[in-house]
């Protein structure tokens, strides 16, 4: 029998719940993949015990690095560390894996993401954000360098998934479920007073604290249809929002002849990031199994633009391209840091994403300078806008 030659994995974003799934998921093959890199934002004595576990050859620490003490570190053996800002480019170049698990979040990823492209490795992409702040620029990279880009996202995941049974020339529509969060179903006047404790009780997923208030919001949705759009060379008038409270149909594909394909699963990221690993071939692993005779009710129905203004924000940044991305990231983020630590009530967040981006002259966004630019005049405007609440 032939033996499989090992693939070599770098896991950014490592400590993250999408990183932390993702090195689940390579512990339960191990004879399919190793891992030669590690990057963390701040979580140093998380990393620590991972360096310690997977022994890879080197890892990156972003941010707190100033109370790391190298003498301290004789435990770790053989790893190099690499610190600050841009230690995780430095940590891409050093290990020049196979696979890297795009898993840092928000806008910080877009950098690592488009730099590990330029290796032309295989991107098991998590960071959304980096399709979303350039999509355009993201894409001609990957086709120069030879790189793939496969969703982990299970929504992405579960259209890649769908898309395998026919052409993208065929695909009549595309479906996006969403489990619509904690507010499901809550009238306008009471979300007003919505808290932060309320928004981070999801229902279904167990998430970071930014998307989980994103998906109360529904502006992950928003940022997903830009990402589809990306992903799978769609216009966005064939993407449709469908509120799924399950979270078991994860997204579907309408082909021209009439055919709808679901991707059915267990509310499990493990799943999605396996697949994109081991695509194309399928195997055994550590993701959750779905017991069918379980399921009672499988609920579908549209999400409107007028009841979720943030998906109104989606369509209109999907059709513009450009900076508008950049923008409409940096503001949600603000924004959601600002409900977070109290500064403004849940019904202001897409508020004040829409009333940024509204200012905004939309560029080309073609270069990298132009994008960092954008997402630092859309942060100082937004805070300008929360002052002024």
């Amino acid at each position: 029998m032939k033996t499989q030659k090992q693939k070599s994995v770098l896991v950014l974003g490592s400590t993250g719940s999408i990183g932390e799934s993702a090195l689940e998921v390579i512990g339960a093959l191990p004879h399919r993949f190793r891992v030669v890199g590690l990057s963390a934002g701040s979580r140093w004595q998380r990393l620590r015990e991972q360096i310690r576990e997977f022994r890879p050859e080197a890892a990156a620490v972003a941010d707190g690095h100033e109370d790391i003490d190298p003498d301290d570190c004789d435990d770790l053996l053989a790893c190099e560390l690499y610190l600050g800002e841009n230690g995780v480019l430095d940590l891409i170049d050093k290990v020049n894996a196979d696979i890297v698990v795009g898993a840092i979040s928000g806008w910080a990823g877009f950098k690592p993401c488009l730099k590990a492209l330029r290796t032309g490795c295989r991107l098991a992409l998590a960071n959304k954000e980096t399709l979303v702040v350039g999509g355009r620029m993201v894409r001609e990279t990957a086709e120069r360098s030879g790189a793939e880009i496969l969703p982990v996202d299970s929504e992405e995941s579960a259209i890649f998934q769908a898309m395998q049974a026919g052409r993208g020339s065929e695909v009549r529509r595309i479906f996006l479920t969403a489990s619509g969060g904690p507010f499901l179903d809550w009238p306008v006047e009471k979300l007003r007073d919505a808290t932060p404790a309320q928004a981070l009780q999801h229902p279904n997923w167990d998430m970071g604290r930014k998307i989980t208030i994103d998906s109360a919001t529904l502006m992950n949705k928003a940022l997903e249809l830009i990402e589809t759009k990306w992903l799978f060379d769609v216009d966005p008038g064939a993407i449709q929002v469908l509120l799924h409270p399950q979270s078991i149909v994860h997204s579907m594909v309408e082909f021209e002849d009439g055919s709808v394909l679901a991707q059915l699963g267990a509310p499990d990221m493990k799943v999605p990031i396996q697949y994109a690993l081991t695509y194309p071939e399928r195997v055994e692993g550590a993701g959750m199994r779905l017991d069918l005779c379980d399921m009672r009710r499988l609920e579908l129905r549209a999400a409107e633009k007028e009841e979720f203004p943030a998906l109104k924000l989606g369509y209109e940044v999907a059709r513009l391209g450009g900076t508008s991305g950049a923008v409409m990231n940096a503001s949600n983020e603000v924004a959601v840091d600002a409900f977070l630590s109290g500064r403004i009530g849940f019904t202001d967040i897409v508020k004040v994403v829409e009333k940024v981006l509204t200012e905004h002259k939309t560029g080309p966004g073609r270069e990298l300078a132009e994008l960092e630019l954008a997402d630092l005049a859309a942060r100082e405007e937004t805070e300008r806008c929360i002052t002024q609440l």
